[in-house]
């Protein structure tokens, strides 16, 4: 018979490997890939010819793979479109899609891959994850078939899905996503889920969340995954064109992870006619490392390390009020005309900054914005502005927004300000910008001269002001609080036609 002692000793081994099994950090990777584009048809190609395409693109993703898990990546994170790319209509993705079971189906593709029908793409990826002991991400393209007693069944007899996959370190799929806020163009291709997907899942270095691109701007699924599923981690594939000055990819998603307070994995495809650079590493206290290049064409693995639970680090300040300090500040009096200009088909107001240092305030409906500022040298050759926007964007998508920006013109022309500028020369020794925001969601971004990130080197105060107490180490581009007011979207405006697609 055995002891009582010995089956105490035995429950304690046991539970200290479970503790050892627990990871703390993590090593994440991102891969931002130049995606092998299929031709531009009006006609499908033949399930083979889909196959060859993407077998082509899953060639690179497989070198990627390799590559992280060699340096002790546990996951690795893959572009959207990254496997077919974006040339199609809805006719013409279909040979690109499989049918993608509900990952209750506890199944493993790489040793069962006839289980559920031809999975050719799902096959491969799980064997890459079950080779090389990593979790997967990937985006591909889901068909489910309906039938004409559901009456949102498209005419063609079939829903298809922009879709995340992930198989984990055994090649099982542990998650399937199908996206919810499709952009303008994807809802030619792509149909809408019923409802939003809060798809979730468990590992020994933390809670995972994934959403896709166009998610990030809205409530659904983004905000839920971290508010209610206290995720730790967020799995973003993405096909992301880079809109200056406040919508770059390195510089939204980092904020958008200091913001709600999670790491954030962030893969973008690689197009840059279409605009398309910017893949990261985000923790809620910076950048740990990313990726921009807007010069070559070439594919570029990401690798940083990561805390498994960030809420949990001694780094992590907490919440915010983001109104606090600016709700109490007397407005500060300037000599300066406010005028107007635009940001993205926004009417922002503006108010230029004139003197070496000094506090500026600037108001627009429910928001006033402050700055308090110092430079090294004021040039006569740059001009800056401080500007607010409190309204509802109606370009490419509907959505509320609260923004405080210290931005830099294109040139001293005022109408300048508000346009894309990538260079300046002009160093801050010190800045604190704050707003009466009316929302607790706010993102606060700092861009610097040759779309440079500023990790270290600000800092955001409990009491809502994002402040730079030693300068930076380039030129500020851009310093922005970029607020979502999500309750808000739903609010009526006339929206412009014949506006040119850009995010």
């Amino acid at each position: 018979m055995i002891s009582f002692q010995l089956y105490l000793y035995v429950a304690i081994f046991i539970l200290s490997g479970l503790r050892t099994l627990a990871l703390d950090k993590f090593t994440a990777a991102v891969y931002e890939h130049p995606v092998i584009l299929a031709n531009a048809t009006l006609e499908p190609v033949s399930p083979e010819d889909a196959v060859a395409l993407m077998n082509k693109n899953m060639d690179a993703l497989e070198v990627a793979i390799k590559r992280a898990a060699e340096q002790g990546s546990h996951i690795i994170v893959t572009p959207e479109d990254g496997i077919y790319g974006f040339r199609f209509t809805r006719k013409t993705i279909y040979p690109y899609l499989e049918d993608i079971p509900d990952p209750e189906e506890n199944w493993i593709p790489c040793t069962d891959p006839d289980r559920f029908g031809p999975a050719p793409v799902q096959g491969r990826l799980s064997c890459l994850a079950r080779k090389n002991s990593i979790y997967v991400v990937a985006n591909i393209g889901d068909k489910k078939s309906c039938h004409s007693n559901d009456s949102a069944c498209p005419s063609d007899g079939h829903y298809q899905y922009n879709t995340n996959v992930v198989f984990d370190s055994e090649g099982k799929l542990v998650a399937r996503y199908h996206k919810f806020n499709l952009f303008t163009f994807e809802t030619t291709i792509f149909d809408y889920p019923k409802e939003p997907e809060f798809v979730t899942f468990n590992t020994p270095f933390g809670k995972f969340g994934i959403f896709t691109c166009f998610d990030i701007l809205f409530h659904d699924p983004a905000v839920v995954l971290v508010s209610k599923f206290q995720v730790d981690t967020i799995l973003f594939p993405t096909a992301w064109m880079n809109v200056l000055p406040h919508l770059t990819a390195i510089e939204f998603h980092s904020a958008w992870a200091m913001g709600m307070g999670v790491n954030f994995l962030s893969a973008n495809t690689h197009n840059t006619s279409s605009d398309m650079t910017g893949s990261g590493i985000y923790a809620p206290t910076g950048p740990r490392a990313y990726h921009y290049d807007m010069e070559t064409e070439n594919g570029h693995l990401v690798i940083a390390e990561l805390n498994s639970h960030p809420r949990l680090s001694p780094t992590y300040s907490g919440a915010v009020n983001w109104s606090a300090y600016a709700s109490t500040v007397e407005r500060f009096l300037s000599e300066e005309q406010d005028f107007t200009g635009m940001i993205f088909y926004d009417e922002f107001t503006f108010t230029e900054i004139t003197k070496h240092e000094g506090n500026y305030t600037i108001c627009q409906r429910d928001l006033c914005c402050h700055l308090s500022y110092r430079v090294a040298e004021k040039r006569e050759d740059e001009m800056y502005v401080l500007g607010a926007f409190d309204g509802l964007h109606v370009v490419e998508g509907q959505y509320y927004l609260q923004i405080c920006t210290l931005v830099k013109c294109r040139s001293t022309n005022l109408t300048t300000c508000g346009e894309p500028v990538t260079t300046a020369q002009t160093t801050f020794e010190s800045f604190s910008l704050s707003g009466t925001f009316g929302t607790s969601y706010v993102f606060p971004e700092v861009l610097l001269s040759g779309i440079h990130l500023a990790p270290g080197e600000f800092q955001i105060l409990s009491d809502g002001r994002l402040v730079s107490e030693n300068g930076t180490s380039k030129p500020v581009l851009t310093v922005t609080l970029f607020g979502r007011v999500y309750e808000k979207d739903g609010s009526t405006t006339s929206i412009p036609t014949n506006v040119p697609q850009h995010l």
